[in-house]
């Protein structure tokens, strides 16, 4: 599967959901409220955001309506691309975010139990529409996936398993360092730049933004096509347009 990768980079703030609510916490715990995630889409969708991610990190099949619900809210709200993930599995699951407005979905661990689940997918809604989400933790030098919020460690070498998802029909990787993610301290960019290297679909790096030049140096050594954090952005540390206007003066290629 061949795509155009895009020259201009993208930022994305991802909010991630619980009962309703954006949270924000280090390596998915110790969680604070962030606010009201549509009034937060919309600030970010004003503020020049290029796209958007939301994830319901306490997805269940009884709360899909709800999450269905969320999304029309945001989608009526905001004129940029969003992506949702949290518990999909299905490909109606698949259908009702879609149709309630969602531009992509991500899936993590429902890839990893049955990857077949992305090729039907991809044939289903075409590859554009689904993301993949990696989390992936250094263990003993090498890097592995892990699934239930990178908690449960895989035998899927992190590599090998972008691969695959690419050949399967994935549109887009969301590669999240859960060494990096919460800590502030930059994003993991060895590990970003071998898989931006290795595919011919666009990589999202997640996990680390503390600084602006963070952002520069994913783009440049991490070789990411978009980098997506949460907490500076939520709790206005770094403003998007700021974070643009320096990017654009480091000479990255950016939408304004």
């Amino acid at each position: 599967m061949y795509f155009n990768r895009m020259l201009t980079k993208r930022i994305i703030p991802c909010l991630d959901i619980k009962d309703g609510r954006t949270v924000k916490g280090v390596n998915f715990v110790q969680l604070r409220d962030a606010g009201d995630p549509v009034e937060l889409a919309k600030i970010y969708s004003d503020e020049g955001a290029d796209e958007l991610v939301f994830l319901d990190i306490t997805a269940t099949v009884d709360k899909r309506k709800t999450l269905a619900e969320l999304v029309t809210k945001v989608a009526m709200a905001i004129n940029i691309p969003f992506t949702v993930g949290g518990g999909i599995s299905t490909v109606e699951d698949v259908k009702v975010l879609l149709n309630a407005g969602a531009d992509k979905i991500s899936i993590n661990s429902a890839a990893v139990k049955n990857p077949g689940v992305i090729d039907e997918m991809a044939r289903e809604f075409g590859s554009q529409c689904i993301v993949v989400a990696i989390d992936t933790r250094d263990v003993d030098g090498t890097d592995y996936v892990h699934t239930h919020g990178g908690r449960k460690p895989t035998l899927l070498k992190t590599q090998a398993w972008a691969q695959e998802v690419a050949d399967r029909g994935a549109g887009e990787i969301l590669l999240t360092s859960m060494d990096h993610d919460g800590t502030k301290a930059g994003f993991a960019n060895e590990l970003t730049a071998e898989i931006s290297a290795a595919l011919s679909i666009p990589v999202i790096a997640s996990g680390g933004a503390g600084t602006m030049p963070h952002f520069k140096d994913v783009f440049t050594f991490g070789k990411a096509d978009a980098a997506l954090a949460a907490s500076i952005f939520h709790f206005k540390e770094i403003p998007i347009p700021e974070l643009k206007s320096y990017l654009i003066g480091e000479g990255i290629s950016i939408r304004k």
